[in-house]
């Protein structure tokens, strides 16, 4: 045989010693995992220690919907840990992977294996014998990416002053809770937060079941706006909240949508103008009309009053034809009973020079002498375009919460000026009995209010910012909400503010007054 055969036959007979060794190996390794499983099998009853490995997608092959889950190994360990911390472990692990994958085996205590998809929040068992109570947080991750309310606790919301921790470890008061700027969207926040902080109306859209059947026409979009409001409203109020602030941009999304671009996140807008269409068209999507079907914005905010108008003659004509025209029916005044949702407080003119020490001016008026403008007596004219006319009101119903928006800006051709007149008021114990006329008296048993939200705008017209105080009910203490930005606030530094919106709680008889002057 030649050297060059020898070397073949040498080199065949090893790899068949290699591939015969490694066959083996094989079989015994099999051999090996067929012993253990009895031995998993038996010690699934017995209390386990849950250790978290995270699999690369690229490890092992999955379809293309299925992202990376959690692989769970075991350990024949007592399980030291409390479940408040297991939760802690997962939810800091669900914030690194941003919510959405899927989670295998979350029960430690028993050999049922869950499938957990944290985009829907939906279990799947994958067998139905249980052994022993199943440890699982999924109901805490459906909690808080769709928390709901049972009747209880919503009753108890205003009777708590317990704080919240957030996932992230933080804490916060429920309600209480900064949202995201995410450009120029501040003006719409400040009227969020101060609508969540109306009981009424934060009750009925925490329960879902209150406007989920209301029937709209085809095609109608306005009715996003109801879905989105309750949304944001049960994030607000969740007391187990990943983080101690909540995004409001789904809830923007449906304002931009539903005003057709009226309103925008990028751009600054007017709180009164973006209160006043909110709640016209949050009744009109829950299905009220002007007139005869009411909503419980109407139940909550809507008031009326007598308007008394009468035409004026033109200032130019002569005194002897404004005199004659006075005593024709045209000129007589007339008056007409009109709905509002809230009332337009008007300041009187800014100084526009300086002081002896070259200072500015900043004037100050009570609330009190604004409001004299709904005594049924006070005359203002109002001019249009052709012809004035003199009005007064006078008030005729109170609503259970009353709005007071306080003209500060003046629009002409050219710019938009800004009244910085301070406006002092009260916090508590705002009697409006006297706008009352002498019949409607009778019938108002209570007439005192107290305030509950305030909305402050800062700065120069297209440049200013928004910021709100709101009195939390539980604790009866008041915080200054900015974005993210959550301060307590003394009641006395609340009255130093430019306030442009503030919100009245009307007193009930059994209601004490727990705010403090």
């Amino acid at each position: 045989m030649s050297g060059r055969s020898k070397r073949e036959s040498r080199g065949s007979t090893r790899g068949k010693r290699e591939s015969e060794s490694r066959g083996s190996s094989g079989r015994v390794k099999r051999e090996r995992d067929r012993e253990r499983e009895p031995e998993a099998a038996s010690s699934r009853g017995s209390p386990v220690r849950v250790k978290r490995e995270f699999e690369p997608a690229s490890a092992r092959e999955a379809p293309a919907s299925v992202v990376p889950f959690v692989r769970v190994k075991r350990e024949r360990e007592v399980d030291e840990d409390s479940e408040p911390e297991r939760e802690q472990r997962m939810a800091e692990w669900i914030l690194r992977t941003g919510g959405a994958a899927t989670a295998r085996t979350w029960t430690p205590l028993t050999g049922v294996c869950w499938t957990l998809t944290l985009r829907n929040c939906v279990l799947s068992p994958s067998h139905t014998s249980m052994l022993m109570p199943v440890w699982c947080v999924a109901s805490t991750f459906k909690y808080v990416l769709k928390p709901t309310f049972t009747k209880q606790q919503i009753a108890n919301l205003d009777k708590q002053a317990k704080l919240s921790r957030a996932y992230d470890g933080t804490t916060y008061l429920p309600g209480i809770v900064g949202l995201n700027n995410i450009k120029a969207n501040d003006y719409a926040n400040a009227v969020l937060q101060a609508l969540s902080n109306v009981p009424p109306l934060r009750n009925y859209f925490l329960e879902e079941d209150n406007y989920k059947n209301i029937k709209r026409p085809p095609g109608d979009i306005m009715f996003l706006l109801v879905q989105r409001f309750g949304e944001l409203m049960r994030k607000l109020w969740n007391p187990r909240n990943f983080k101690a602030h909540v995004s409001p941009h789904e809830m923007l999304q449906a304002v931009v949508l539903c005003s057709k671009k009226t309103f925008q996140i990028t751009k600054q807008g007017d709180g009164v103008d973006f209160l006043s269409w909110f709640l016209n068209a949050l009744h009109s999507a829950l299905g009220g009309t002007k007139k005869k079907k009411k909503t419980i914005v109407t139940d909550v905010f809507q008031g009326s009053m007598r308007i008394f108008t009468k035409k004026l003659p033109h200032p130019d004509l002569p005194a002897e034809e404004k005199e004659q025209l006075l005593h024709n029916d045209e000129y007589q005044e007339t008056m007409v009973e009109s709905t509002f949702m809230y009332l337009t407080l008007d300041l009187p003119t800014a100084p526009l020079y300086k002081d002896e020490k070259e200072q500015l001016i900043i004037p100050q008026v009570p609330l009190f002498n604004i409001l004299a403008k709904f005594n049924g007596i006070t005359e203002k004219e109002y001019k249009t375009y052709k012809e004035n006319f003199l009005k007064r009101f006078q008030l005729t119903k109170l609503p259970p919460y009353l709005i007071f928006c306080i003209k500060r800006f003046t629009k002409n051709n050219f710019f938009v000026e800004k009244n910085p007149t301070i406006v002092n008021f009260p916090i508590t114990n705002v009697d409006l009995r006297e706008y009352l006329s002498e019949e409607v008296q009778a019938v108002h048993k209570n007439t005192t209010y107290d305030l509950i939200a305030n909305i402050v705008h800062d700065g120069k017209p297209s440049e200013g910012s928004y910021r709100i105080h709101v009195l939390h009910h539980g604790t009866g203490k008041w915080y200054e909400l900015q974005d993210l930005q959550v301060t307590d606030i003394l009641p006395q530094m609340i009255t130093l503010s430019e306030a442009y919106i503030q919100i009245w709680k009307r007193r009930d008889n059994d209601e004490t007054n727990q705010q403090g002057a």
